[in-house]
């Protein structure tokens, strides 16, 4: 089994980042190998709608490459996708939204290679918004027909400066409970 992280972040050692490796910790000590990608600081462009994907039926963008055929790939191949992004104005940075946007409409035309995998958002905000990214991200799984995974809380800390979630008990606890419940689920899918 293998799970891949998405870091959205331009911080690569920002809250999301610690987040996310604290999320992949427990799914290591459960025996899950994991992989985190940074994507955020990179220059994505958003989906075109050229529908050349949805033609070619291949999983492959047709914009020139920017590491986004590599991001569908790892998340095809994975059995767990998470995908973190912190809360931009109380919604997903634009590095987000083009992962899930671009991804997800190569894998539509791809015949779905995301069904039933097992998928959790993450999202550090300073105050609010994060219920927003994370809706976001969420609604990027469920359209693909992919598990859901959740904690005891929104996956979400309160976090502004780095290392301010490590501060959030609350929010280590929850990201702790997330890799707990995603290894849980994985394993009861057999994935």
């Amino acid at each position: 089994m293998k799970v891949v992280a998405f870091n959205c972040s331009p911080h690569k050692d920002g809250n999301t980042a610690r987040m996310l490796r604290a999320v992949l910790e427990v799914l290591e000590a459960e025996g899950i190998e994991t992989e985190l990608i940074q994507v955020g600081g990179r220059l994505l462009q958003g989906c075109t709608a050229c529908g050349t994907c949805k033609r070619d039926k291949n999983l492959r963008c047709s914009l020139p490459d920017d590491g986004m055929n590599e991001f569908a790939e790892k998340m095809t191949s994975a059995d767990g996708i998470i995908i973190g992004s912190p809360t931009f104005y109380s919604d997903l940075t634009t590095e987000a939204k083009a992962l899930i946007d671009r991804v997800g409409y190569m894998n539509g035309g791809a015949g779905n290679r995301l069904w039933r995998k097992v998928g959790a958002s993450v999202s550090p905000a300073r105050r609010a918004g994060s219920t927003h990214t994370l809706d976001s991200i969420n609604h990027f799984f469920m359209i693909n027909e992919m598990v859901v995974v959740s904690s005891s809380y929104w996956n979400m800390s309160l976090a502004r400066l780095p290392g301010d979630y490590e501060s959030d008990e609350e929010g280590v606890r929850t990201m702790h409970n997330l890799g707990k419940n995603m290894a849980w689920v994985l394993k009861k899918l057999g994935n």
